[in-house]
């Protein structure tokens, strides 16, 4: 989709998968950039598939010629929902050329349906996967990179975010990426004139996100060996399940322990060098510094096991009666800090 930021067209984008965050993306910026306001007045139509009787009337009007300007614009949204595909791939394989239609299929389309055999062929086709949770932080840099780049709440100072922010927007939202930008955009548009740096302390007053009980402080205090800081943090988590149920937060701590895993082997540990292999971003690296020092090949190795038993515990297997997660917490913590 590189052509996009050239303001060069296909005839016909095909965007689906199971992530609706980057499919709005791209049709948004179609929307907003292929034509001038002027001419999106008569040229632009902005359809949904629930409203549609079936894919022919979609085609009918994309074989039209523009009214005003060079050519037309239909985005079909919510395309999953028109039930009727026929001939759809007729069109797709012979467009009109001044045309561009855009259809937001979200959700897996059928591949073995005749209108969309082969259509992956496309130069407009889009398959828009989940981020993993590996891959959260990483985006979250790049998107606050892009922040930097087109400046922020029309402050011309370069836009600084300290570390522990990406872990903790990760850590509360997930893989919500409309969220997780919408919260950055809120923060960003929100900072006082002359302030050009994203804190934690922001972050927990701005969106209400916990500094000091989440699973990056979690992984801090067990890295630092304070067996006190874990406790009271675990703690937390028992007492306010609905936020941080321990099904969310084992999850990350297993990645955290694996990588350390991975990282414990490394040859060249050098943040260059480590940090692509273990999917994160330069800033989480001295994490992984600290617990090297804390722990063992060994310890990693028995902690990566502590986690999957807890985490089978918490779901009743091999455990016929399931502890509290306060209990599955405490008896975690010990295990792995001793």
């Amino acid at each position: 989709m590189l052509e996009l930021q050239k303001k060069q067209y296909s005839p016909v984008y095909f965007l689906t998968g199971e992530e609706p965050y980057f499919i709005d993306k791209i049709a948004s910026k179609i929307e907003k950039e292929a034509l001038d306001e002027a001419a999106a007045s008569f040229d632009q139509q902005v359809l949904y598939g629930r409203d549609v009787e079936n894919i022919g009337q979609i085609i009918a009007m994309a074989r039209q010629f523009p009214m005003m300007g060079e050519r037309t614009v239909i985005i079909l949204k919510e395309a999953q929902a028109l039930k009727k595909w026929e001939n759809f791939e007729l069109y797709w394989q012979n467009p009109m050329p001044s045309t561009i239609l855009v259809v937001c299929y979200k959700g897996k389309a059928n591949g073995t349906m005749k209108a969309f055999k082969g259509i992956s062929k496309l130069d407009g086709y889009f398959e828009a996967a989940k981020l993993r949770d590996y891959q959260i932080n990483k985006w979250i840099v790049e998107l606050i990179d892009q922040m930097r780049q087109r400046g922020h709440g029309g402050n011309d100072q370069p836009l600084e975010v300290e570390p522990k922010v990406v872990q903790m927007l990760a850590d509360a939202l997930g893989a919500d990426l409309e969220r997780i930008e919408k919260e950055l955009e809120k923060l960003v548009n929100g900072m006082p004139e002359g302030v050009n740096k994203i804190d934690a302390a922001m972050v927990e007053r701005n969106i209400g996100i916990s500094k000091d009980f989440n699973g990056f402080e979690l992984q801090q205090a067990l890295s630092a060996g304070d067996v006190l800081k874990a406790n009271r943090i675990v703690n937390y988590f028992a007492a306010n399940t609905r936020e941080h149920t321990i099904v969310k937060e084992l999850p990350l701590l297993y990645r955290f322990f694996s990588n350390l895993l991975i990282y414990l082997y490394l040859p060249d540990k050098t943040d260059r060098v480590a940090a692509p292999i273990l999917g994160v971003s330069p800033y989480a690296m001295r994490d992984y510094q600290a617990a090297a020092r804390r722990f063992t090949k060994m310890q990693a190795f028995k902690a990566i096991g502590y986690i999957r038993e807890a985490d089978a515990r918490s779901k009743g297997i091999d455990f016929p009666n399931a502890s509290n997660e306060a209990d599955i917490w405490k008896e975690l913590i010990y295990k792995i800090m001793h």
